[in-house]
């Protein structure tokens, strides 16, 4: 079992639904990424998704995209944000941390020499967009590492498909709650209560739902029957601009505290 593992079991343990935000790694700066890691922790993140930033980010939309666009300029790269996840390892050795990006900048670094300096910094799981898992063998050396490949689902997703998602899911299922690009305001949970709960009954790993998710009414919607709550593009929204550590900190526990108190009370 990795930290991911370990995680959703302590939290199935407690009856309780994880708290998985995104942030793009090095945005609002790269002087407090790591700053802004610990305080997603303190206030109640389970997991961490940590965007990768990259230069076509096809499945994202206008406010991360702009996310990445400024941590690109500010000189952000994978080798930097390994770099990150080895100092927040330093203060936390248990909160997951999942890279969530493209296939480009890994293959670029190299699939062997990326698993090993990944696994070394404390990187737990990737979530490559552009790699389905038709393609998922080009991935096998991040997985021989011990590194969790996190999966997408869909409500397009075939049923034979869905199948052999399920089948091969680990660490977490990532359903997206809508075809669509992070950040639409078009969450309708009456729509996919139904379907998480069948993918539930199925995979072999816990189901988190995100795309959409933007406050805690939503998130508290959403932990009626999923495992964990995904929340990104409005958490990214909020911390654009933050010029010091401690206004990245306030902006931080002001958005996910009310998400985690909700979740906690639902």
């Amino acid at each position: 079992m990795n930290r991911i593992d370990r995680r959703f079991a302590a939290l199935k343990a407690a009856g309780r639904t994880g708290l998985i935000p995104f942030v793009t790694a090095g945005d609002p700066s790269p002087e407090h990424a790591v700053a802004l890691m610990h305080a997603l922790v303190e206030s109640g993140a389970d997991l961490i998704e940590l965007g990768v930033p990259f230069s076509d980010p096809m499945a994202d939309g206008p406010v991360i995209q702009h996310a990445s666009e400024r941590a690109i300029a500010a000189g952000v790269g994978l080798a930097k944000v390994l770099g990150w996840v080895a100092q927040f390892r330093q203060r936390d050795n248990d909160t997951p941390v999942v890279l969530m990006g493209y296939l480009n900048p890994i293959e670029i670094h190299g699939y062997a020499r990326f698993a090993a300096e990944a696994v070394q910094a404390g990187v737990d799981g990737v979530l490559v967009v552009d790699c389905p898992l038709e393609e998922s063998a080009v991935l096998l050396p991040l997985r021989e590492a011990g590194l969790r490949q996190i999966l997408l689902a869909a409500p397009t997703t075939a049923p034979e498909r869905l199948a052999k998602l399920c089948a091969a899911a680990a660490g977490f299922l990532y359903y997206v709650s809508f075809a669509g690009i992070t950040g639409a305001a078009r969450l309708s949970t009456t729509d996919i209560a139904e379907r998480v709960a069948d993918i539930r009954g199925h995979a072999n790993a816990p189901v988190a739902v995100g795309f959409g998710v933007r406050d805690a009414e939503s998130a508290k919607a959403i932990a009626g029957f999923a495992d964990a709550v995904v929340i990104g593009s409005a958490l990214v929204e909020r911390l654009a601009g933050a010029a010091s550590a401690a206004e990245v900190e306030d902006r931080v526990s002001g958005f996910l505290a009310p998400i985690r108190a909700a979740l906690d009370a639902g």
